[in-house]
């Protein structure tokens, strides 16, 4: 479990499972040959230079408030994806190891409707879906819902079993990509993978971070920012958005913090020749 102290917020993240499974079809340009060939990738490829992906949670403590952003992939759901398929693992074990409670949360944010950003929205007992974080706003940028009510995902009933819940309970609210959440967390609109994608900007006390989401999957896409997800909506708006997010955030005291990235998870984005790496 690793945290960060932002002025006077700490972030926390609680890994639900790693995997070096998906690298292939996320980012098929993303060859072992090719990730051997920068030296600073190791902590992010396995022993093959496979990528490794980290699908993990980060809590947010800020102003009196305890802030979820994104909440995994879930028990009990049926996915397209076998290994998620009715998973049985223990996200809410390690959540209240590292000290959280599911009803202490103020606010879930999900920084896009995917299916392994959502699915701890909800959890199943008594063979319905309810929300896990019941005493908490779900906040959802309105031009993700508007999409994804209208557009089937290919991983299974996502929004049926995960968003449309929350929905139904009273619990979600639908904000502008460039929402407020509090004097210190504000949403960034980082749209390509999704329409309605956004990041997520800490600022306290003069200092700085963001969550990425999925503007960027992995760091050897800071390396080659052209690299696009088979799994964006728009390929060309999220390389675009990526050559903007690196070029504006480059050199600068900020921590990046990645929502897929393993190992260290986070460091500082700096220009290399004519690109970008990673300092950690």
């Amino acid at each position: 479990m690793l945290k960060w102290q932002i002025g006077d917020v700490t972030v926390t993240q609680i890994v639900e499972l790693t995997t070096a499974s998906l690298g292939p079809h996320l980012l098929p340009q993303a060859t072992p040959d090719e990730m051997r060939a920068i030296p600073w990738m190791i902590p992010f490829v396995d022993d093959n230079a496979k990528l490794i992906l980290s699908m993990h949670s980060l809590i947010i403590e800020s102003s009196g408030q305890t802030i979820m952003v994104d909440t995994c992939i879930g028990n009990d759901k049926e996915r397209a994806y076998p290994r998620w398929n009715k998973m049985q693992g223990d996200y809410l074990e390690k959540l209240t190891t590292a000290g959280f409670s599911t009803e202490q949360f103020d606010t879930v944010l999900c920084t896009h409707m995917h299916v392994d950003h959502v699915g701890w929205n909800t959890r199943l007992i008594n063979n319905q879906w309810v929300p896990t974080f019941s005493k908490a706003s779900y906040l959802y940028a309105e031009e993700e819902w508007n999409h994804w009510r209208e557009e089937e995902q290919e991983y299974g009933p996502v929004i049926e079993d995960s968003v449309q819940p929350i929905f139904d309970a009273g619990l979600a609210s639908l904000v502008e990509s460039t929402h407020r959440v509090n004097d210190e967390v504000v949403l960034e609109p980082t749209p390509g993978h999704t329409p309605g994608h956004v990041s997520i900007h800490i600022s306290s006390r003069g200092e700085e971070a963001i969550i990425t989401g999925d503007m960027i999957h992995h760091p050897c896409q800071i390396k080659h920012p052209d690299w696009s997800s088979t799994a964006d909506v728009d390929t060309v708006q999220s390389a675009d958005t990526r050559h903007k997010f690196l070029k504006k955030y480059a050199n600068q005291p900020i921590l990046i913090i990645g929502t897929h990235f393993a190992g260290p998870t986070a460091g500082k984005v700096v220009k290399d020749g004519d690109s970008y790496r990673l300092d950690y």
